[in-house]
């Protein structure tokens, strides 16, 4: 998947744009607890498939967006460690939004499946 072509590459980036932000609003959904970005980032590199289809540098473009939009709130904290960290929660209005994306998710899989089967 490293190799891929022009085209390849334009449709994993378009593929991804959407499936990023369902895939930060469960992630902070399942916590329970606000995540910051590199912990999110490790989460998804040690339970996603080998090659990452969200790399950290789209990551938190996503999270910012999200959380400009009201599906996630945030707060920064001071770092014994680094810099201060901004963790993230998942709102009233993510977790509607999620469910959602989720029906979304589910219609739009079935009906890709489908066709692809032929």
């Amino acid at each position: 998947m490293n190799d891929l072509g022009p085209q390849s590459k334009k449709f994993q980036k378009e593929l991804n744009a959407g499936i990023s932000s369902l895939v930060l609003l469960t992630v902070l959904k399942n916590s329970g607890v606000p995540m910051y970005g590199y912990q999110i980032a490790k989460l998804l590199e040690d339970n996603g498939p080998s090659l990452p289809l969200m790399k950290q540098g789209t990551l938190y473009p996503v999270l910012r967006s999200l959380d400009e939009n009201g599906l996630l709130s945030s707060r920064v904290e001071p770092s014994v460690s680094g810099p201060p960290r901004k963790y993230y929660t998942i709102t009233s209005d993510g977790r509607d939004a999620l469910k959602e994306w989720m029906e979304i998710w589910d219609k739009t899989q079935e009906f890709v499946n489908v066709i692809l089967k032929g």
